[in-house]
């Protein structure tokens, strides 16, 4: 299959299902609110090294964890019953998105351009972040773009044992309760998979994401 070239002065992207069998759909265009906004209400998210192309993914199956379905261990219980770390939701997202890139540093996609990116989807008020808390130190968290009942998974980290654990826990007892359609976990990884994440076919998520972007 071919990779397309985006135009800067469309929004447009080709079909997803024109993808290549890695999921490789396009390349090129920007990271306006606009274009990405776009692009996950399509199923298409960008993944590229700093300082390259931006390149637009659509992978034909797609790795998920749906809200009511997040495993937690029976480890993972006597956990969260002792817990004292505190949560909070949508705070100090610039620190939460800059941390999970010091931690990588060398081996990540989030790039300056990236940060200033999601930035402004923050501001406009399409991304969710989970923080985790020690002692007012910020010590795990997660975001990720949300659109009507989709939300679809960034990035996340942990300085400090099962604090990314105790926060993806949390985001999903939230979508839950709003009865979101999935989290969007864009790559398997053996995490999350023990956290509930399953493949999907492409057909079903399309059909869930349309379902969850007309909730908007």
């Amino acid at each position: 299959m071919p990779v397309y070239k985006l135009s800067k002065d469309s929004m447009l992207f080709p079909p997803p299902a024109l993808a290549d069998y890695d999921g490789l759909l396009a390349y090129g265009g920007d990271l306006s609110v606009e274009r990405l906004l776009n692009a996950y209400s399509n199923g298409i998210f960008p993944w590229y090294n700093p300082g390259e192309e931006i390149l637009w993914w659509s992978p034909r199956e797609r790795f998920v964890i749906f809200p009511k379905e997040i495993h937690i261990s029976r480890s993972m219980k006597k956990i969260l019953s002792k817990n004292d770390l505190q949560i909070k939701i949508n705070k100090d997202f610039s620190q939460i998105m800059a941390t999970c890139r010091k931690l990588r540093e060398g081996q990540t996609w989030i790039s300056d351009e990236m940060q200033e990116a999601y930035n402004a989807l923050f501001d406009a008020g399409y991304v969710m972040c989970v923080g985790a808390y020690e002692n007012d130190a910020l010590v795990g968290g997660l975001y990720g773009v949300v659109i009507g009942k989709c939300f679809f998974g960034e990035s996340m980290f942990s300085t400090v044992p099962n604090a990314s654990k105790i926060a993806l826990i949390r985001l999903c007892r939230i979508l839950s309760e709003k009865k979101f359609a999935f989290v969007d976990c864009q790559f398997h990884t053996p995490h999350l998979e023990k956290m509930g994440g399953r493949y999907i076919s492409w057909n079903e998520y399309r059909r869930l994401l349309r379902i969850g972007i007309e909730k908007i």
